[in-house]
């Protein structure tokens, strides 16, 4: 298999597998996905599908000086950012995941932000938000709610699969992420 661009047989055995978290103490912020695509599944690195506008509105939004390939996610670390998810299982659709996955996947992530302390979560997909923490009415933005000493951020979904927020519109709230996480 070449590692950067799955075959057919790669994406079919994909189904549940996992992605290892990128993450470290300290953090200025924990990106969290809902779960990993079968692209992600078949490479293993986070946010892989070609369609996926993470890696861009990363860039756009100012927390890359270039346009990082998935392959090049342990870059991220090095600025003090990483990334996980609600869910490890690997899914062709988010909705794929039962609310008790994503339940669990909360509690689950409320743990890791108490032991790696990062300074700020940014959850990337807000129903999967309202469903962990059963905050059915939350808003995208800066969130009233803590999680340990970390602030919480919702933004939209990256997936090229949610078309109600085109790459500009992702830039700039991923921008508006990165400007506070500076400020704090």
């Amino acid at each position: 298999m070449n590692k950067f661009k799955p075959t057919k047989e790669d994406l079919r055995d994909a189904v549940n597998r996992t992605t290892e978290d990128l993450i470290d103490y300290n953090l200025k912020i924990l990106f969290c996905g809902i779960n990993p695509g079968m692209w992600s599944g078949a490479t293993g690195f986070h946010f892989a599908k070609p369609g996926n506008r993470f890696w861009k509105a990363l860039y756009l939004g100012g927390f890359t000086t270039r346009l990082l390939h998935p392959s090049e996610e342990q870059e991220l670390l090095e600025n003090g950012y990483g990334i996980t998810s609600f869910c490890k299982r690997t899914t062709t659709r988010a909705d794929e995941l039962s609310n008790e996955e994503i339940i669990e996947g909360g509690k689950n992530l409320v743990k890791k932000i108490k032991k790696f302390k990062p300074q700020n979560l940014a959850v990337l997909g807000i129903g999967a938000y309202r469903t962990a923490f059963q905050q059915p009415k939350a808003k995208l933005g800066l969130q009233n709610e803590k999680i340990g000493s970390a602030n919480i951020w919702l933004l939209p979904n990256p997936s090229g699969l949610n078309a109600h927020y085109q790459i500009n519109d992702l830039a700039k709230l991923f921008g508006e992420v990165r400007q506070s996480a500076e400020i704090t």
